[in-house]
């Protein structure tokens, strides 16, 4: 479909991407049920959820690969009714994409870049720019066949950059990275971000990494949006009246019994998959005085129960996408 007189004009905003009550259905089952949030420009979004939860269904529509059964969404200002524009203004690294061995970087680049209607010199040119911004403009002209893992990745995020996107998609490109690696990589996404001011929606399941480079995130679970924000609003609206505790496994039923004579304490319970971990919930919210923590330590120490770890909960996302998916996980 091209873009007609009913469609709205691209420009500068900064909301490069509105999405606005998306629901879909795969016969009985509702995988997506309104889902609505706002990407700005030169930010970078988490897209979390556990599996099952809706993330693939949600980026193949905000890709314009399938259509919603309801609500509506736009790119720089483009409905989604008019698919071909949007994808004139979106970048999309998938978590599995091929290569040709037999071509070069800057070869497979150019193709590209001919594919959006620009010359092969223009293409090439182009080419060669985004290699460099990428890193790799000493190996532009080895075969791809001769990449790293990384390397790959880096390509694959050249080729999503082919059209000056206002909104790139990536999907899981730290997975299979060494830690330096993904450190890089998460340097360069950021980098994206600001330097183009485009919006990047980054879906992945390392919580940590999320956490340390994007702005805002969204997290899914069983297709709804049970938090969206920035990442320090979500993660500051966790109560924060849970404290984790590890011990050895032979000590964790002492542990409760010991742990359940304090006055301060609701409820004591092993931590879900974390094994030699409790979670303590308090009957109020920690304070900066230490006082309750100070009795759980002396109550264990009392008990002669090694503590092998002890922190609160509800400080990282990680807490946070664990509690607000819990039922969905298990």
């Amino acid at each position: 479909m091209t873009q007609g007189a009913d469609a709205p004009a691209p420009g500068s905003r900064t909301a490069v991407l509105v999405a606005e009550g998306l629901q879909k259905s795969y016969g009985p089952r509702q995988a997506l049920r309104g889902l609505s949030f706002t990407l700005g420009a030169g930010r970078l979004l988490g897209f979390l959820g556990p599996n099952g939860a809706g993330k693939t269904t949600s980026i193949r529509i905000l890709t314009t690969i399938m259509e919603p059964d309801a609500g509506q969404f736009t790119v720089d200002g483009i409905s989604h009714k008019y698919p071909e524009e949007i994808r004139r203004r979106i970048g999309v690294l998938p978590e599995t994409f091929g290569l040709p061995k037999q071509m070069t970087g800057i070869e497979y680049l150019t193709y590209f870049g001919q594919l959006y209607g620009r010359s092969a010199r223009q293409a090439k040119q182009l080419g060669l720019e985004l290699l460099d911004e990428v890193g790799l403009k000493q190996r532009g002209r080895s075969l791809v066949s001769t990449y790293s893992h990384g390397m790959r990745q880096r390509v694959g995020i050249a080729r999503a950059l082919i059209n000056d996107p206002m909104v790139v998609f990536l999907d899981e490109p730290t997975l299979g990275l060494d830690p330096r690696g993904q450190q890089e990589l998460l340097g360069l996404v950021k980098q994206i971000a600001q330097e183009r001011s485009a919006g990047v929606i980054l879906c992945s399941h390392l919580l940590t990494e999320v956490e340390s480079v994007c702005d805002d995130v969204v997290i899914l679970s069983s297709g709804e949006i049970v938090a969206t924000g920035s990442v320090r609003d979500v993660i500051g609206r966790t109560e924060r009246n849970v404290i984790r505790i590890r011990v050895p496994v032979p000590a964790l039923a002492e542990s409760q019994r010991a742990l359940g004579t304090i006055p301060a304490v609701r409820k004591v319970a092993a931590a879900n998959g974390s094994t030699g971990w409790l979670r303590v919930e308090l009957s109020e919210v920690l304070s900066d005085d230490h006082q309750i923590s100070n009795a759980i330590l002396e109550t264990l120490i009392r008990a002669r129960i090694p503590i092998l770890s002890f922190e609160p909960e509800g400080g990282r996302l990680q807490d946070v996408f664990l509690n607000l998916t819990a039922q969905a996980i298990k």
